[in-house]
């Protein structure tokens, strides 16, 4: 069973491999999470029972936007609704801000879970994911 808690600094660790796994040359470093920490973004992790399967934040810009950081989901968890729970815990927390975050423009079933949730293409940022150089779609959900 999938549990959603908040998600704290010794889980920065587990975390690590599913990022190398996931984006590879593009991953988040241990510091780049303490950093998300320090700033008091809200993250939230995934469980299966004691195994972290997934991740996600997001910042809190101000009392009308906000953006997600990242969602990423262990590769033996994807297709169970694990992005789905934490997307919409992120979507709780943001509340009545506009929520806009950057999605690889290669990577379709994330773009398919934001369109699901009412988020739409307002932008793209060329070359930036690095080192691959691969665009960014902008996307973004007003209420």
């Amino acid at each position: 069973m999938i549990t959603i808690d908040r998600f704290r600094w010794w889980d920065i660790a587990e975390v690590l491999p599913m990022e190398e796994d996931l984006f590879g040359s593009e991953k988040w470093s241990s510091s780049m999470f303490w950093n998300e920490l320090a700033q008091r973004h809200f993250y939230v992790a995934a469980k299966d029972g004691d195994e972290l399967v997934g991740y996600a934040g997001l910042a809190v810009i101000d009392q009308e936007e906000s953006w997600v950081q990242n969602i990423a989901v262990k590769r033996t968890a994807q297709q169970r609704g694990v992005g789905r729970r934490l997307l919409e815990t992120l979507l709780e927390r943001a509340g009545k801000r506009k929520v806009l975050l950057e999605v690889a423009v290669d990577n379709k079933p994330a773009q398919h879970l934001y369109a699901v949730h009412d988020f739409e293409p307002v932008g793209i940022r060329r070359g930036y994911y690095q080192p691959s150089n691969t665009d960014a779609l902008v996307m973004m959900r007003d209420v």
